[in-house]
C-alpha cells in the first residue's frame, strides 16, 4: 500500500496536469530558502562571527589558519541549518498548495470518485500554522539530538517521518472528512502513516530532489489516504505492497 503510493507519486511527479503547480511549489521553495539562507548569514556575521574574531588576534601567527578552519565549520554549520529548514518550509508550502495537488490527482486519478472539498481558507491558515510550528520543533529537536552519539541522523528520519506522515495525511484526509475524524482515521492506521511518512523523510534527504517534497509528500499522501479509504470500505486497494 504504501510503496505503491510512493511509486505513483513518484511517476506524477513530472506529469503534464503537475506542470503549473510543480513550477509554483519549486519556484516558492527555492526563494524561501533563499531568505533563510541569507537571514542565517545575516545573524551569523553579525553576532557570531564578531565574537570569533575577537578570539584570534591574541594568538601566535602561526595559528592563523585557524579563521580558515573556523569559516569553513561556520559555513557547515550554516548549511546544516539551511538542510533542517526544508522541513518547515515544507511544511509551509504544502499548506498553500495541496489542495490545488490532491485536486489534480482526485480529478486525474480517481475520475469516478467524488473531489475532496477544499478547506476555508480561514482553516487551511490555521492548519498550516499549526502544522509549521510542529514541525519547527521536531526539527530543533532533532538538532539537539544530532550531538548525541549514534542517534543524530536516526533522530532526523524518525522526527520528520512522524511529523510530516501524519500532517500530510491528516491534510489530505480532512478534504472528505472533519478533523476529528480524520485524526482517528490516522490514529487507526498509524504505522502505514509512520512508513508513509519516513518515505517522505527520505525523499526529503536527497539533494536537489528535496525541493519537490511538498509536491511529492502532497500526492503520496493523497493516493495513501484513497487506499485506506478503499481498505475501510472492505474494497479491494487499488495499491498493494
Amino acid at each position: 500500500m504504501v510503496l505503491s503510493a510512493a511509486l505513483t507519486a513518484l511517476q506524477r511527479l513530472f506529469s503534464a496536469e503537475y506542470r503549473a503547480v510543480f513550477w509554483k511549489v519549486l519556484g516558492l521553495t527555492i526563494l524561501l530558502l533563499m531568505g533563510a539562507w541569507a537571514a542565517l548569514r545575516q545573524v551569523f556575521f553579525t553576532f557570531a562571527w564578531p565574537w570569533l574574531e575577537t578570539l584570534l588576534p591574541g594568538l601566535p601567527a602561526w595559528t592563523g589558519w585557524l579563521g580558515l578552519v573556523a569559516a569553513i565549520i561556520a559555513g557547515m554549520g550554516l548549511a546544516l541549518m539551511l538542510a533542517l529548514l526544508i522541513a518547515p518550509v515544507t511544511a509551509l508550502i504544502a499548506g498553500l498548495f495541496l489542495d490545488d495537488i490532491a485536486e489534480i490527482v482526485e480529478r486525474e486519478d480517481y475520475p469516478n470518485e467524488p473531489v475532496g472539498t477544499e478547506l476555508p481558507i480561514g482553516r487551511a491558515m490555521i492548519v498550516s500554522l499549526k502544522f509549521l510550528i510542529i514541525v519547527i520543533a521536531g526539527n530543533i529537536l532533532a538538532l539537539m539530538l544530532l550531538l548525541v552519539p549514534g542517534v543524530n541522523l536516526i533522530a532526523f528520519f524518525i522526527i520528520n517521518g512522524y511529523l510530516l506522515g501524519r500532517e500530510f495525511f491528516e491534510f489530505a484526509a480532512m478534504r472528505y472528512h472533519s478533523e476529528q475524524e480524520a485524526k482517528a482515521l490516522r490514529s487507526r492506521y498509524s504505522g502505514t502513516i509512520f512508513l508513509g511518512g519516513l518515505i517522505i523523510a527520505c525523499f526529503l534527504a536527497v539533494p536537489l530532489l528535496s525541493l519537490l517534497t511538498p509536491l511529492f509528500a502532497a500526492t503520496m499522501m493523497v493516493h495513501l489516504h484513497k487506499a485506506i479509504m478503499r481498505q475501510e470500505k472492505n474494497l479491494i486497494p487499488v495499491f498493494q505492497g
